[in-house]
């Protein structure tokens, strides 16, 4: 069990920690020096039950409660501490409003130093700690006066934890591993060393883990869970991970960021949530208000964007985006603190939905089916509605890592669904969209075919572009690829024809056709112009051109410029070589001259081509940098 302490300044959490643990946490010079809790404290005892306890003691102030909210996030059990000779103060209702705001439940009232006063101002503040706690999740909560320097109450302080303890049930060791870093030092003769909670699953010694956002991999070289060494930690324990590995950058870590299993490995800047704004906050919190987020023990600024635009009352609740200017690790149903621009003000909080929105091109009520669908109690729940919501694509890996699904837990809710994966990608439809997608797609071209009798066949891109149907790079081909399986549909050449469906081509166009071919070379990827072409050939270079014109429209050939036509299967080598030019790490970009030089063509035919790809849309350059569009990137 995880105890956390709560109050405000200068109420006696720190020697109500020693009382019960023999633990001065206040471990630093100047802490010692202003008798003020600067930093998180931490202390381990056996209460009585056979297993040491953590405790958690935060700092009051308010210029700390960014420090507080680290130390609270995560914990199972609040030990709350008002002074009785001053009751409750700012930062009482301030950190009381917080541990509502991330769901704890359990905990116990300490009302402390009651040896400086009479009976009369206890039952006084007994009567103030009853109305502060009314509206909140700990309105039942035990509250005991207690007094750490007579040692009055103590005792009955220690059994009240350990019968929380007691009941506590145990957390599930399910998803993938992930420690909230609280801290992280050097220990001499170990190397590295990171501290926190752990929040989900659970870490071995040998184990790999990742460092983030913007880190590598490590490996756990060594790990102490609840302050003793161990060989495994699970969630809802202390642990600290000795770590070491070439993916450590030692300056990059710090208090906020996160160890967590390669499937949890995702950080984003932009996070769709429900919030809830405090009853008290004298104003409506404003859509694109500056807030400052805080989750884990990370505190990120951003703007609050609410999702209809209008303002969130107070006492209210609403759907919006947070919108970060760092990326910030989170996973579904994690909590959070909303405080204000200069930090200094709780305004709100609430949970994370969709850790990883994919915005592009979706409409409002797609994005609230989204939410609708991400909201539900459980993923095997949500996967069906996910695929209902997104018909052009659910990505599958975005999915399971937002909902923090280790292998065996993805394998389980994706063996549920009937859906159709695209080919080898993480993209999936839902089997009956795949249906109606392949439909659409015959029509299509049974339709292109009536119009268009004398053409042999409509392009890939051509026909989907017709459907006007949104969907994730990638679903369309693997679609039409199940389709050509399955022979409804052949592809012939650079088109896609039905397979009853013949062109009427004239037999002079087919003798002519016999005497070009051979000219175009496609082994040999040269790049012969119209004109070229024309002089072997002994005829005018306007009627080859009218002839290559028609030949295009049947799938013969490509038509790559005004002057240049290409064999299918020429074209289909040129793009496997922008594609592998585009997957070379870091940039996953390529020049001309890059391109050039694997092909061995001229430039300008070079130009030519990579003109026509980004026509297509199949790359997009930016100077003299081209990208691969039909890459989803997140």
């Amino acid at each position: 069990m995880i105890v956390a302490s709560a109050g405000h300044v200068d109420h006696g959490k720190t020697l109500l920690v020693k009382a019960l643990t023999g633990v001065d946490t206040d471990a630093l010079p100047e802490e010692k020096a202003r008798g003020l809790t600067i930093d998180l404290g931490f202390a381990y005892r056996d209460l009585g039950d056979g297993e040491p306890t953590g405790f958690i003691d935060v700092p009051g102030h308010e210029r700390f409660v960014r420090t507080m909210v680290a130390g609270v996030s995560g914990i199972d059990v609040v030990m709350f501490v008002v002074a009785a000779d001053d009751g409750p103060m700012p930062q009482t209702a301030e950190h009381l409003a917080i541990l509502d705001l991330l769901g704890v439940t359990r905990g116990v009232v300490a009302l402390s130093k009651v040896d400086r006063v009479d009976a009369a101002r206890v039952a006084e503040v007994l009567a103030q700690i009853r109305a502060l706690l009314a509206p909140t999740a700990l309105a039942e909560l035990p509250i005991v006066p207690v007094s750490a320097v007579t040692g009055v109450g103590v005792e009955t302080l220690r059994e009240h934890l350990l019968a929380l303890k007691r009941a506590l049930p145990p957390r599930p060791v399910r998803g993938n591993f992930r420690l909230a870093i609280d801290r992280s030092f050097l220990l001499k003769g170990a190397g590295r060393i990171v501290t926190g909670t752990v929040f989900s699953g659970q870490v071995a010694v040998g184990d790999a883990v990742h460092h983030v956002p913007g880190g590598g991999e490590v490996r756990v070289r060594g790990l102490h869970a609840h302050n003793r060494e161990a060989a495994t930690a699970h969630a809802g324990q202390r642990c600290a991970l000795n770590i070491t590995g070439t993916g450590l950058r030692e300056g990059d870590l710090k208090r906020g960021d996160w160890m967590v299993a390669a499937d949890a490995a995702c950080a984003s800047q932009r996070l769709d949530v429900e919030i809830r704004v405090l009853p008290d906050e004298p104003r409506a919190l404003a859509n694109r208000t500056p807030v400052h987020v805080h989750l884990g023990a990370a505190d990120v600024t951003g703007r609050l964007v609410t999702l209809d635009g209008q303002a969130i009352a107070p006492g209210g609740r609403g759907l919006a985006q947070l919108q970060l200017d760092r990326p910030m690790h989170a996973l579904r149903a994690d909590r959070l603190v909303l405080r204000d621009q200069s930090a200094r003000r709780t305004l709100g909080g609430g949970v994370v939905i969709d850790p990883l929105p994919d915005m592009r091109g979706r409409s409002r009520d797609e994005r609230r089916a989204c939410l609708a669908a991400m909201a539900a109690s459980s993923a095997a729940e949500a996967l069906p509605a996910m695929l209902e919501a997104l018909p052009g694509g659910l990505d599958l890996d975005a999915f399971c890592r937002a909902w923090n699904l280790a292998s065996a837990e993805r394998e389980a809710v994706l063996a549920a669904v009937p859906l159709r994966h695209c080919g080898s990608s993480a993209i999936a439809l839902a089997e009956t969209r795949w249906q109606a997608l392949e439909t659409l797609a015959l029509e299509a071209l049974r339709a292109f075919h009536r119009a268009q009798p004398e053409v042999l066949g409509q392009g890939e891109r051509e026909l989907e572009r017709g459907l006007r149907q949104r969907l994730l790079p990638g679903v369309f081909a693997s679609v039409v690829e199940a389709a050509v399986s399955a022979g409804r549909i052949v592809r012939d050449g650079a088109v896609l024809r039905l397979p009853e469906h013949a062109p009427r081509r004239s037999h002079a166009d087919e003798a002519l056709w016999k005497r070009v071919r051979p000219l175009l070379a496609d082994d040999e990827l040269k790049a012969p112009v119209v004109h070229d072409l024309a002089t072997p050939l002994k005829m005018n270079a306007a009627l080859l051109d009218a002839f290559l014109m028609r030949a295009a429209k049947q799938g013969l050939v490509v038509k790559v410029s005004a002057k240049r036509y290409f064999l299918p299967s020429a074209m289909a080598r040129f793009e496997s070589v922008v594609r592998e030019l585009a997957a070379r790490p870091p940039r996953g970009q390529f020049t001309a001259a890059e391109f050039r030089d694997r092909v061995g063509i001229g430039r300008n035919a070079v130009i030519e081509i990579l003109e026509y790809f980004d026509r297509i849309g199949l790359t997009h350059r930016a100077g003299d940098l081209r990208t691969l569009l039909d890459v989803k990137r997140r």
